[in-house]
C-alpha cells in the first residue's frame, strides 16, 4: 500500500534522478561518441530507479532524524545515487549478453548487444562501471575533510558491493549453479548466499551510502545495513516469483527465462507460497532494523513495502 508521502517522494525525486543521470553523461568524458551513445542508451532507458531512490530516502531519513536539511542531504547523496545506478546498469548490460543470460529485451527495449553488438555492449558496461567511480570521487565537490572521509568510505562500500565479494561473485555462483551436474540442487543456504551477493549487496550499499553521506553514526549505519540486507533479499525473492508469474510487457524483460534455463531460484527450491512467506519475513526484519535505528516512520519503510508488493 502506497502512502501519500511515498507517492510525493516518487513524483519529486524520480525527475531529479533522471536529470542528474543525464548530466553525468551529457558531455563525453574524452571518449568516442559511439561509446557515449551506447552508455546513454542503457543508462537513460527507464527503469524503476529503486537503488538511487533508496540512496536518497536513506539520506533524507538520517538527516530528518538529526534535524538537518533535506536539500543538503540530497546534494550530498545524489552522486552516490547516480553512481550506483550506473553500476547497476552496467551489470544489466553484461547480464543480458549471450555468455550470461542471453536476453534480447530489457526495460521494454532491445538490449544493447542486440543493437550495437556484443563487443560494444561489453565496452559500454565497462565504461559505466569506471565512470561511476569518477562520479563518486569527484562529487560532491568539497574541501571539507569530513565530506572527503564520507566519500572515501562510500567508494570502498560500493566497490566491495560491486566486486568479487559482492555482485560479481554472486553472478559467478549463478553461472556455476547452472553449469553444475544435474541431481545436485543448490541448498537453501547457498541460494541465500548467492542472492545476497548477486542482488542484495548493491541494494544494501544503496541504503548505506545514503546514510553515510548524510552523516549516520556507526549504530545507525549498522542498523541501516541490516535493513538493506533484508530488503535486498526480499527484492530477489520477488524477482524470482515474477519470473514465473509475470509477463514481458509488465516486467520489461523476458519472463520465464530463469525457469527455462534451470536456474536455482526461490520458487524452484521453496515453492511459490513459501517464497512469498520468506519475502514477508525479510520485510519484518527490515522493519525491526529501522526501529533499532529510530527510522521506523521514514520512507525507508515504504520502500520495503514497494519492493515486496511490486508486480514488475
Amino acid at each position: 500500500m502506497t502512502t501519500p508521502a511515498w507517492t510525493a517522494f516518487l513524483d519529486e525525486e524520480r525527475p531529479r534522478i533522471e536529470a542528474a543521470l543525464d548530466r553525468a553523461l551529457s558531455v563525453p568524458p574524452e571518449c568516442p561518441s559511439i561509446v557515449l551513445e551506447a552508455m546513454r542508451y542503457s543508462l537513460l532507458g527507464g527503469g524503476k530507479r529503486m537503488r538511487p531512490l533508496l540512496v536518497l530516502a536513506s539520506a533524507g531519513a538520517v538527516a530528518r532524524r538529526a534535524g538537518g536539511s533535506l536539500d543538503d542531504a540530497r546534494r550530498l547523496a545524489m552522486p552516490a545515487a547516480c553512481a550506483i545506478e550506473m553500476i547497476h546498469t552496467y551489470s544489466l548490460i553484461h547480464d543480458d549478453l549471450p555468455a550470461m543470460d542471453d536476453d534480447a529485451l530489457r526495460r521494454g527495449r532491445p538490449t544493447l548487444h542486440v543493437l550495437h553488438g556484443e563487443g560494444l555492449a561489453v565496452l559500454a558496461g565497462d565504461g559505466l562501471h569506471a565512470e561511476a567511480f569518477v562520479v563518486l570521487a569527484r562529487d560532491p565537490e568539497s574541501d571539507d575533510p569530513v565530506i572527503t572521509a564520507r566519500k572515501l568510505a562510500v567508494i570502498r562500500l560500493v566497490g566491495e558491493a560491486a566486486g568479487p565479494a559482492g555482485m560479481v561473485g554472486g553472478q559467478a555462483l549463478d553461472l556455476a549453479a547452472v553449469e553444475a551436474p544435474t541431481g545436485r540442487p543448490m541448498t537453501p543456504e547457498a541460494l541465500e548466499d548467492m542472492h545476497a551477493r548477486k542482488t542484495g549487496a548493491l541494494i544494501r550499499a544503496s541504503a548505506l551510502a545514503g546514510a553515510m553521506m548524510a552523516g549516520a553514526d556507526p549504530a545507525t549505519a549498522a542498523a541501516v545495513g541490516r535493513y538493506g540486507t533484508a530488503i535486498g533479499l526480499a527484492f530477489q525473492i520477488v524477482d524470482d516469483i515474477l519470473d514465473i508469474e509475470g509477463n514481458a510487457a509488465g516486467l520489461g524483460k523476458t519472463a520465464g527465462k530463469d525457469a527455462a534455463a534451470g536456474k536455482p531460484t526461490y520458487p524452484a527450491i521453496h515453492g511459490i507460497d513459501r517464497s512469498r512467506a520468506l519475502a514477508a519475513d525479510c520485510l519484518a526484519r527490515a522493519d525491526a532494523a529501522l526501529a533499532d535505528a529510530g527510522l521506523a516512520d521514514s520512507l525507508l519503510r515504504d520502500i520495503g513495502r514497494w519492493i515486496v508488493a511490486r508486480t514488475s
